[in-house]
């Protein structure tokens, strides 16, 4: 009797904390599920107001799994469509934030699912406005749906007794009061160009905006490599902006471009070998340009350049630093200003355009070089075809040019100005050539100055010297060679300016303004095959001059001239 006694007072104990737990927590069933989806809706809330919680994927993902317990608990349920609305939602919303093919593609497929299990769901319209932007503008932010009260609000059969809890979204940027109904521009497109040594990334911007860039290290604790990253600021995806963007070269393995924050966009760099790089940007259209230099391990080697001529023990002769290394010249990359939609200079016969005086020019220029000088000659353009100013310099860098011409002809609004002069990167010294670099970067002569803080570690590089020279080369040898033939040929020298289509370039450079357009003699004259041709008889004496110069056979006879002294 008394051991029947306590097995009553077992199942009592029992009973009484089934209770207690039930007082709690809803019991199963539709209000057991009820419970389910308005905790879910408050885990949503609170992560759509917190932008910390956003950056983490797993609380994206813990939220989704609390709209799938209520969606697995009762399928065909009343808060069913609601929950995989949310689940797809959720997707939708964590795609914007990782650019993760895969989180899209789940939005997608919970979209899908509802439609084809509940048809006539209020829900069924918002799904197929996200789906459209979805596929439609894969790299943008979705338009935002309105809150979840409202929908079900809007839901056919919903009682009153059981509405959910508000969640407010959280508010666009471009509506928000703190940006001052600033429009965030776009990132429309990661551009890039590489070579085993040389990788220049291209970051465009529909409009000017500040950005801010880190190098963090390699993390192998958590399988993290170097990384190199640009924060975009008051800016979002472009429509058509791919979230990853594969390089495979020898320094990188791939860009990505995501939302950071509600108005910063981040480009991510995944880095393989990096010896040192330079960010700086340029306007019109505005773009970030990444140059990415090092050193790639399978080239890498201790052992001495092949070519390089053993110096006799006593000082090293005076000269250049090119010719001291004994580098030689073998391959010319000729860049003919302007083209397609951009026509250059418009001469004083409106039919003469720049472009294609240009390229005529650099066309001759190629074959002659190649004929007399027995170097390899590549155009950035062969065809009437527009390349952007940084698309120039990337292909001299990634052809490993030795040497990078760019032809251009000169206009003023004075149409007696006229003459030949040859230019170098650097900074400005007059207002003439501010003004002609303005012209030549399609931006203002305001903007120059922005140049100066990019500029300003050329002043001890070699190569600024090595361009100086083969400028002076070049520049003497197209006088002396025009002069004797035509009238009126002014020498206005070497001088040196910021130009966009010589800014990064690894190798000597130079930009040869080889008469004025807009002078109505000299205009006829580049119109002529005679006078083009006279043009690259000057710069080619000039190039030859120059490997003359620094060339390793020259340096090695040289030597033995001064051995033979000894």
């Amino acid at each position: 009797m008394v051991q029947h006694s306590g097995h009553w007072q077992n199942v009592l104990a029992l009973l009484v904390l089934a209770l207690f737990f039930a007082l709690g927590r809803p019991a199963g069933g539709a209000n057991g599920v009820e419970y389910e989806y308005r905790q879910a809706a408050s885990s949503f809330k609170r992560l759509l107001q917190d932008f910390q919680k956003q950056k983490d994927r797993h609380e994206w993902l813990l939220c989704i799994d609390k709209f799938r317990s209520v969606y697995t608990a009762q399928p065909g349920g009343q808060r069913a469509d609601d929950a995989l609305f949310m689940m797809g939602r959720l997707y939708s919303e964590l795609y914007k934030v990782s650019a993760l093919l895969r989180d899209r593609q789940e939005a997608l497929d919970y979209y899908c699912r509802l439609l084809k299990r509940f048809p006539t769901s209020p829900y069924r319209v918002k799904a197929k406005e996200a789906m459209a932007g979805l596929r439609m503008r894969k790299g943008e932010e979705a338009t935002q749906e309105d809150s979840p009260a409202t929908h079900l609000q809007a839901k056919k059969g919903v009682s009153e007794s059981r509405p959910l809890p508000e969640v407010k979204e959280r508010p666009s940027v471009e509506k928000n009061p703190d940006q001052k109904g600033l429009h965030l521009a776009e990132v429309t497109s990661l551009r890039f160009w590489s070579n085993p040594s040389y990788t220049r990334v291209v970051i465009d911007v529909d409009k000017e905006v500040p950005y801010t860039h880190r190098l963090l290290k390699r993390d192998p604790a958590i399988g993290k490599p170097q990384r190199l990253y640009v924060d975009v600021n008051k800016a979002r995806m472009g429509a058509n902006l791919k979230p990853m963007v594969p390089i495979g070269d020898d320094l990188l393995r791939n860009a990505r471009a995501a939302r950071h924050t509600p108005d910063t966009v981040r480009v991510v760099l995944d880095i393989k070998s990096l010896d040192k790089f330079k960010i700086f940007s340029l306007k019109n259209p505005f773009r970030i340009v990444l140059d990415i230099n090092g050193i790639p391990r399978k080239y890498a080697s201790k052992r001495p350049f092949k070519d390089a001529v053993v110096r006799p023990e006593g000082p090293i002769p005076k000269g250049s630093l090119a010719k001291q290394l004994a580098l030689g010249v073998r391959r010319i990359v000729i860049d003919p200003g302007h083209g397609g939609k951009d026509p250059g200079g418009v001469g004083h016969d409106k039919r003469v355009l720049e472009k294609n005086v240009t390229l005529e020019v650099s066309r001759r220029l190629a074959r002659v070089i190649r004929q007399r000088l027995g170097c390899e000659a590549i155009l950035t353009r062969e065809t009437d075809g527009f390349l952007s100013l940084e698309e120039r310099t990337a292909i001299a860098n990634t052809r490993s040019a030795d040497i990078f011409i760019s032809i251009h002809a000169n206009a003023s609004r004075n149409r007696y100005a006229r003459g030949v002069e040859t230019y170098f990167l650097n900074l400005a010294t007059d207002d003439d050539a501010i003004l002609l670099a303005a012209q030549e970067n399609a931006t203002s002569t305001k903007n120059i100055s922005d140049l100066e803080a990019i500029l300003s570690d050329l002043m001890t590089n070699a190569k600024v010297n090595e361009s100086s020279r083969l400028a002076g080369y070049v520049q003497k040898a197209l006088v002396r060679t025009l002069k004797p033939k035509y009238k009126g040929i002014k020498d206005h020298g070497v001088k040196q300016a910021p130009f966009y289509v010589l800014l990064g370039a690894d190798m000597p450079c130079i930009l040869v303004e080889i008469a004025f357009i807009s002078n109505p003699r000299e205009c006829r004259r580049l119109n002529t095959a005679a006078y083009q041709e006279h043009v690259v008889d000057g710069i080619v004496r000039g190039i030859q001059s120059y490997i003359e110069e620094i060339s390793p056979a020259v340096l090695t006879r040289q030597f033995q001239e001064i051995h033979a002294r000894r």
